[in-house]
């Protein structure tokens, strides 16, 4: 996408060092000077309630699947407008801010920004442009306070930024050139996501059959008694997870930075580090030095883990086993921990806690009247029934499904380096163009007119189902 682009004939200083070199013909224009504060509140609270995500800006708040508390009114809350920069000031240092494409109610927390009239701004080109990977470092040094994940953006730190900017119909045709590699991106992830669906529903079918009927098709089977599952062989029981557990362990929400943990420090495990069935141990934030761990909530190998609350109810009760760590954790108070009896096999049951069996009960307790939406109780993971062979069938039965997913596995985990390889890409190579690294206006020029229908190939809403909430989908408690 980026084969002959070149950089630009002739550049300058730009005397920021997160920018380095910018196009001759660009200019540095503070913020103040291109933008003015909009304060405006709703009289009815009845408009469009917005979020901001950090992965995609200002969105509303339907489309995504976070919960949060429902303020009584949304009297008095701020509005924007289209063409507005609303950013989270509490959450500007991890993109949480954007250029709004709607009109709609936003927490008063939040800054909105209008764009000067004398100015002419495009408003996609300022919306990649103050969230680009580079003018990250600018936010993060304007952003003042004690704890990294409480820093907090004023309207007088974001105003004073200064901002590149190439003439108006430059913009345009970065705009353009952008729109267009975007779209070729989306169309391929779109496509690599429905290959990672159709492998899921192989892998369900595979391991539903395994755990609720075994490996011999002539087995002599029973009424379950459970109208979800059917019949099982004669031989197994029928039990509750409560009876086949020693405990289940739940953490801890403390304080965190949104960092990785390092040699010197400990981690606490994000709501997403079991998603979809593999425990993924950079799903963590780091915890300040001098926090006090409690070794009953240390994870350690071998350890079964269950998210209990999630911004996707399609993620909630997700099950996934510790190969290996090689960081210091601790258990958040988003993850169970089951610690399995010697009447069961731990890797049996993260496969029967794989299956479409345990992810109808999942999501009947999620909609019941005992939890809150995308919050498994406790009472109801302890409820949920499995069935269960001899411990020996059920070491066969590990083994079979070992062998037997390792193909479908390894395609879904190749498909979704791809896509995370895509992003990665764009991501860099927005930043690049943004800030006057690659001349795009001859390839811009040289692009078809293409006609974007309703619905389009990848919505990046759509996407938003798969966020966890923190800080992925950045919004803060409703006042």
């Amino acid at each position: 996408m980026i084969h002959g682009l070149k950089a630009y004939p002739a550049y300058k200083s730009s005397g920021l060092p997160w920018l380095g070199t910018i196009p001759e013909h660009w200019v540095i224009a503070r913020a103040k000077n291109l933008f003015r504060c909009v304060d405006v509140r709703s009289e009815t609270g009845e408009e469009e309630l917005l979020t901001v995500s950090s992965e995609y800006g200002v969105v509303p708040r339907r489309s995504t699947s976070v919960t949060m508390f429902k303020a009584e009114s949304y009297v008095g809350y701020k509005l924007c407008w289209p063409g507005d920069l609303v950013i989270n000031s509490l959450w500007a240092w991890a993109r949480g801010l954007g250029v709004s494409s709607f009109h709609g109610i936003i927490s008063t927390a939040y800054g909105v920004y209008r764009v000067k009239q004398a100015n002419h701004l495009n408003a996609r080109f300022i919306h990649e442009l103050v969230r680009s990977i580079p003018f990250l470092w600018e936010l993060r040094v304007r952003s003042k306070g004690v704890w990294t994940s409480r820093l907090q953006l004023t309207d007088e730190s974001f105003l004073g930024s200064p901002l590149p900017v190439p003439p108006s119909a430059e913009q345009t045709a970065i705009v353009r050139f952008l729109d267009h590699v975007d779209r070729r991106i989306r169309r391929y992830v779109r496509t690599k996501q429905k290959l990672i669906h159709l492998l899921e529903e192989q892998r369900q079918a595979i391991i539903h059959r395994a755990v609720t009927r075994g490996l011999d098709p002539s087995v002599r089977l029973k009424p379950s008694r459970v109208e979800w599952l059917g019949e099982v062989p004669d031989h197994w029981e029928m039990r509750r997870l409560k009876s086949l557990v020693l405990r289940i362990d739940q953490g801890v929400s403390p304080q965190a930075d949104n960092y990785l943990a390092d040699d010197g420090s400990w981690g606490v495990l994000k709501a997403g580090c079991v998603n979809h069935g593999v425990f993924r141990e950079h799903e963590h934030k780091r915890l300040p030095a001098d926090f006090t761990i409690d070794p009953t909530i240390v994870v350690n190998q071998g350890d079964v883990l269950v998210s209990r609350a999630c911004g996707s109810p399609q993620l909630v009760g997700s099950v996934g086993r510790v190969p290996s760590l090689a960081y210091r954790l601790i258990l958040s108070d988003k993850i169970f921990r089951t610690a399995f009896n010697a009447q069961v096999e731990p890797d049996y049951m993260v496969f029967a806690m794989n299956s479409r069996h345990y992810r109808q009960q999942v999501e009947r307790a999620i909609s019941g009247a005992e939890g809150l939406a995308n919050n498994l109780p406790l009472s109801a993971l302890r409820a949920f029934i499995f069935a269960i062979p001899p411990l020996l069938e059920q070491q066969q039965i590990t083994h079979y499904l070992r062998e037997r997913l390792l193909n479908l596995t390894a395609a879904a985990a190749r498909a979704e380096r791809e896509i995370a390889l895509l992003f990665e890409y764009r991501t860099c190579l927005i930043a690049n163009v943004v800030t006057g690294k690659l001349d795009v206006r001859e390839a811009a020029a040289r692009l078809p007119d293409e006609v974007v229908e309703e619905s389009d190939p990848f919505d990046e809403t759509d996407a938003l189902s798969d966020t966890e909430g923190d800080p992925e989908v950045v919004e803060e408690v409703e006042e």
